[in-house]
Order: structure tokens, then sequence, then C-alpha cells
């Protein structure tokens, strides 16, 4: 798992499921009498009311959520039932704020219970349904670490997070030494397999991006994420061979924005 594939609207959902989760301890109804009244009556929350609002409803968000952000930082797609994580936790998510509407619309009185519950169930399908279609959700939520600042003439260099060249300075594009780690302790740079003069080298990419299979299969065998370092092995027109740091291989299709080491 790697925290830096995490994106801005993976940030809204967490943000969002722990309002919710919060919000099931609340009281869902409103006291209408006297205050000295209020003050002697207790007020049930999502728990007392009903184990179907508070675990069917509320915790429903909150499993949306954590099956949303545990799909997002696996390197592989996995499924639950034979449901893909992701798309399972926005049903979920969108499951949960449907059911907090209706029993907002429902009650007699609301309580504060609700209230929160229904606005961050509503924010948590939202992040969930609108991270895919808006490109400023899909940013990076940390920052990348920007690799080590160049040393003076006849300094040793620093080695910074899985930055290439950690051990022995490389020129720009240039093919890495044997023996070299790989963001510390990772396969070696193979030799370059495409014609021409093209030299693997090393690279990040701005901001999550999908590396596919190079039989052209449509489905993803990997995420590349920000902050870590990738080597390109091949250039196949405006593509690049990309290895992981496990030793996939696979075709980054979108290469604008890189960072070359």
């Amino acid at each position: 798992m790697n925290i830096r594939s995490l994106t801005r609207g993976d940030g809204v959902v967490i943000g969002a499921a722990v309002l919710l989760f919060i919000a099931s301890f609340l009281g869902v109804a409103s006291c209408d009498g006297p205050d000295a009244y209020c003050e002697n009556v207790s007020v049930p929350n999502a728990w007392d009311l009903s184990i179907g609002l508070g675990l069917g409803t509320y915790m429903t968000g909150v499993i949306g959520a954590a099956l949303i952000v545990v799909a997002r930082l696996l390197p592989q797609p996995r499924k639950v039932a034979g449901l893909d994580m992701g798309p399972l936790g926005v049903g979920l998510a969108v499951a949960s704020a449907w059911a907090l509407l209706w029993w907002t619309i429902d009650a007699e009185s609301t309580g504060a219970g609700l209230i929160l519950g229904l606005i961050a169930a509503l924010a948590l399908a939202g992040g969930a349904i609108a991270t895919p279609l808006v490109p400023a959700l899909q940013a990076a939520l940390l920052p990348a670490p920007s690799p080590s600042a160049p040393q003076p003439y006849g300094g040793q260099p620093q080695g910074g997070y899985g930055y290439p060249g950690a051990q022995q300075p490389q020129p720009y594009g240039g093919q890495p030494q044997a023996g070299q780690p790989f963001g510390g302790g990772q396969p070696q740079a193979p030799a370059p397999t495409a014609g021409g003069d093209f030299s693997p080298f090393w690279f990040a990419v701005p901001v999550p991006r999908p590396l596919f299979a190079e039989d052209g299969s449509p489905t993803p065998i990997a995420e590349l994420a920000p902050g870590t370092w990738y080597l390109a092995v091949e250039q196949r027109g405006g593509t690049l061979v990309a290895q992981t740091q496990d030793g996939r291989r696979g075709v980054l299709q979108d290469t604008s924005g890189i960072q070359r080491g």
C-alpha cells in the first residue's frame, strides 16, 4: 500500500466518513418541551433507536468509505463477493445517503445526529462520485517529496525518498549502474529493450496514473503514485513501458507532466 496514491477526493471521503461515524452517537431527535423538562430527557442516538439505523445506515456509509480508500491504496484492483471494491464502496456510500435522507424527512423532529449524518453522507457520496470526474479532486492528497537538492562540487550526493542515484550520481537520462538500489532494495535496471538511442531513465508522475498490461488489456495492472520513482525501459510512440518497484512491467499511456530523474 502506498499512502501517496490517495487523492483529494479520497480526503473528502475520509473526512465525511469520520463525521458520519461521530454523528451516529449524537441524538437523532430534538426536545420541543420546556428547558427544565428537556434537561431530564435522554435523547436516543442512532444505536439506541434502531440497530438498522446505526449499523444498516450510518455504518453502511463508513464501510463504503473504507472500501473506496482501500481500493485506492492497493496496487491492483480487488474484489469483494465478485464486485470491485471501489464501485462497491461508492454504491454503499450512495445507499447510506439515500437512507439518511428519508430518515430525516420522515422524522417528527430532527436532532444533531440526523442533520450532521445527512450532511456527512451526502458529502461522502458526492466525493466518491465526483473524484473520477473532477480533475481537482484527482490531485494527490499528500505532496510528492522533492528530490535531493544538488550538492556542491566535490560533495557526496544525498539519497532522497526512492530517488534514483542515491548511491552514485547518474547523468540525465543515463542508465543506472548495476547493483544500484531502486527505491531501496528494489529490482535492478534492465538493459534497454527498445531500438535506436533510447536509454532507460527514472521518472515520477505528478498524479496517480494507471499502468496497463503490454498486451493491450484495458484493465490496469498497477497504479503509479506520486512521490515514487519508476523506471522507463522502452518508448512506444507517445507511451512508455515502465517497471514498478516489484518488477512488474506495463504501459504508461499518459506521460504528460512526468518528472525525469
